[in-house]
């Protein structure tokens, strides 16, 4: 009989009721074709008490992805568990396929576990680009899914762009608990926001830590607002060569009212970087959501560093860590970056052992309990804030 999950984590337990995993109604599947990739699965069925999903999932020689269910899924909830590596239009499509071959099925419903969302980083317009996120999730319909798992979209907006149901739960309680049992003298730390933009989520944490709050600013931070919409497009003064559809009317074509006159568009410039709050003899602990290319939080720790923190931690929820990111952070001041395991990072951690691992299996098999059994998922958001 499955353990129950009271046991498996006397801290963050929830509701278990166990079952026969014959007549459960739901199978769980991997739709990643790598081995590394298929943990977090493996982890959530063990929580749940049921096998993984029987099924494969490769590459053909032209490198086309080809997926074959090897159970039949006719009449039952089926769980997609998703997991993000380096490749990920490789994953993408490995989850679309399965998915539509789960619905072609006769699948009751599929739900898609996708702890890391791909393309949450492009969910504005961006000058003469396009939303991918949106397009990303009339895909997901489009193959059949008819709800979404996943955890800390980098916009909470995202969750408009489906047109089915998406629980975007939250690791903030894994790594609050982190903090609490693993960082020594916590009490002497202070919760730091990398740029003003992160600058609420980082008061969330601070503020269920009862800790006090700094918030970097200044040129080494690029702000996504500033290509946010387009409106750089037009030049920055009427000297320009060319037609750009803004100048005035010429005196040869004047109309009879006269024209409005454009202010001139200013471009921003950031101030050097600086610390707004208190870090000295402090522990500062840097919070975001993706850490990703990690030359913003180098430069961060080295700041940090010089007002006088003499620890320098990260916590992020989706460990990316591309490129020279595990070198970049054994060579820094950073001693030590904590993220959750929604994203495979097992070759970056022996490449750098200062990267620390939290398992955030647990709620996400808690959540495809409840949503099997049809229960309440109030629970899971317990003590969570709005800018959580």
């Amino acid at each position: 009989m499955p353990k129950s999950l009271a046991s498996l984590s006397p801290k963050l337990s929830y509701g278990y009721t166990k079952m026969n995993i014959s007549k459960s109604g739901y199978r769980v599947f991997s739709a990643n074709s790598s081995t590394a990739s298929t943990e977090l699965a493996k982890r959530i069925t063990e929580r749940l008490g049921v096998e993984l999903g029987k099924s494969v999932v490769f590459q053909e020689g032209n490198r086309e992805t080809k997926v074959d269910v090897k159970e039949s899924v006719r009449g039952q909830d089926i769980f997609i568990i998703q997991t993000i590596p380096r490749d990920v239009n490789t994953a993408i499509m490995e989850l679309l396929i399965m998915a539509y071959a789960l619905k072609t099925s006769c699948a009751k419903n599929i739900i898609g576990v996708i702890p890391y969302f791909p393309y949450s980083k492009q969910c504005k317009m961006r000058k003469r680009g396009s939303i991918v996120c949106k397009l990303l999730a009339s895909m997901l319909a489009k193959a059949g899914l008819t709800h979404i798992i996943t955890m800390d979209l980098h916009q909470k907006e995202i969750q408009g762009f489906f047109t089915f149901p998406v629980d975007n739960l939250r690791a903030s309680p894994f790594l609050i608990q982190y903090i609490q049992e693993e960082i020594p003298d916590y009490r002497n730390a202070v919760i730091v926001a990398k740029s003003p933009s992160s600058a609420k989520r980082a008061q969330s944490y601070a503020e269920r830590l009862r800790l006090g709050l700094a918030v970097l600013h200044g040129e080494a931070h690029h702000s996504e607002s500033d290509m946010a919409d387009g409106r750089q497009s037009p030049p920055l003064s009427r000297t320009s060569t060319g037609h750009t559809g803004l100048e005035l009317p010429s005196p040869r074509h004047q109309i009879p009212f006269p024209g409005i006159a454009l202010p001139i568009m200013m471009a921003k410039e950031k101030p050097p970087i600086s610390v707004v709050g208190d870090v000295g003899g402090r522990i500062a602990i840097i919070i975001d959501d993706i850490i990703d290319d990690v030359e913003d939080f180098v430069a961060a720790a080295e700041i940090l560093k010089e007002r006088g923190a003499y620890k320098i931690y990260i916590m992020a929820t989706h460990g990316l860590l591309s490129a020279e990111a595990p070198r970049l952070i054994e060579e820094s001041a950073i001693d030590e970056v904590v993220v959750t395991n929604t994203v495979p990072h097992e070759i970056q951690k022996l490449q750098c052992p200062k990267i620390k691992t939290v398992d955030v299996s647990m709620i996400l098999a808690e959540a495809i309990r409840r949503i099997h059994n049809g229960e309440s998922m109030a629970y899971l958001f317990r003590n969570i804030a709005v800018d959580d």
